[in-house]
């Protein structure tokens, strides 16, 4: 009994080992962008699991933050393929100060870079932030 016991916990310990696990994205450092008065920063919290997160602070001394991040954003694949955002949970639209996180549904496979597109009203390009993830 004891035996089995010992095999059996071996082995829950090995598939555990296996499995990955939600990662706040260690190696892929904050990227900011200051243009027009506004500073965007963008910080990958989360690339792996079914939902990547990725953080926001956006800063102005001038203007409003109107921007609907659900539909100013979008995620492109090192392939070339747009993705649209799944959820903002974060500051509404307005004020100088906006902080929130914006979440994409999992691109599977997992590209080897990735870039994050904001279209800002106003800028007549958007801003980008790229990662190599492989």
């Amino acid at each position: 009994m004891r035996t089995r016991l010992i095999v059996f916990l071996l082995s829950l310990t090995a598939i555990l080992a296996a499995v990955p696990s939600a990662q706040a994205a260690p190696n892929l450092p904050p990227q900011s962008s200051s243009q027009t008065g506004v500073t965007v920063q963008v910080t990958p919290r989360a690339i792996s699991g079914s939902t990547w997160e990725f953080e926001f602070s956006i800063t102005t001394h001038s203007g409003d933050l109107s921007e609907d991040f659900e539909k100013a954003v979008v995620l492109v694949a090192d392939g070339g393929t747009s993705y649209a955002p799944v959820a903002w949970q974060g500051d509404p639209p307005g004020g100088h100060h906006r902080k929130g996180v914006l979440r994409f549904k999992a691109i599977s496979p997992q590209p080897q870079a990735i870039e994050l597109k904001l279209q800002r009203p106003g800028e007549p390009s958007p801003r980008l932030f790229r990662w190599q993830l492989r």
